[in-house]
């Protein structure tokens, strides 16, 4: 039935059609509000890939998702030094927000960071909404090792917050749950972390690794932005099955 034509078009691709254009409503403000658009603090810089190779620019109406776009960024991790809470600003990209945290694992820990992972697992198959706070759209454990030495972490995080209120709002959501991080099996992280935010992000920015390009096929698109556009073909193709 999905491949019957309907019109001048197919069941398929009107959905395709309709939830592009919902998605568009949802990431587009009126036209009076183009120019307020952009979070206050935020300088977001885009590269679109088919532009010439010149210095990102800074965006004066909001980004178009649905041109890919590509951000090459300095070994600073920042195009102009702006102090934050905790130190520099790092700029959203179109990728969104994110860190790359590389860090020595303790002496025997190796087997207990695996383990974590196991920890969340449960955490989210219990309560999906566990992790919602971080306004996450993925995350990614891995551990290895340089030259067959000791073990290393590195986590890897893409969000819509900006870095240093993930790491409070972390903070925040480990402490409301009674529960630990597996930070605490990293060499140098602050036992008394959950007392202490400012040590955890100094943590955090220590170790941080900041990437040199970020590239987007969907560029400035947050995660509940996707959802509520997931949401809408989901109603429309409910609505097209009626229709049968």
């Amino acid at each position: 039935m999905s491949k019957e034509p309907m019109g001048n078009t197919t069941r398929r691709g009107f959905l395709g059609t309709a939830t592009a254009a919902t998605a568009l409503t949802l990431t587009t403000p009126p036209a009076a509000d183009a120019q307020t658009a952009l979070v206050p603090g935020d300088e977001i810089k885009v590269a679109q890939l088919s532009g010439p190779a010149t210095a990102p620019r800074t965006a004066t109406a909001p980004p178009d998702w649905t041109k890919p776009a590509a951000m090459a960024i300095p070994k600073e991790g920042y195009f102009k030094l702006e102090q934050g809470r905790y130190g520099p600003i790092f700029p959203r990209t179109p990728a969104n927000y994110g860190f790359t945290i590389i860090a020595r694992v303790k002496p025997g820990r190796e087997q207990t960071v695996r383990d974590y992972g196991k920890t969340i697992e449960k955490a989210i198959a219990e309560n999906p909404t566990a992790l919602a706070p971080l306004k996450l759209h993925y995350l990614r454990w891995v551990l290895f090792n340089i030259g067959g030495g000791e073990p290393y972490f590195m986590y890897q995080g893409i969000f819509d917050t900006d870095f240093d209120k993930y790491t409070e709002d972390a903070v925040a959501l480990f402490t409301s749950m009674g529960v630990s991080t597996t930070f605490e099996n990293l060499e140098g992280f602050p036992m008394d972390w959950k007392t202490n935010t400012a040590a955890f992000v100094k943590f955090v920015r220590d170790h941080h690794c900041p990437s040199f390009l970020e590239y987007g096929e969907y560029p400035y698109v947050t995660a509940d932005e996707i959802k509520k556009a997931l949401r809408v073909k989901g109603a429309l193709s409910a609505m097209l099955d009626q229709m049968q």
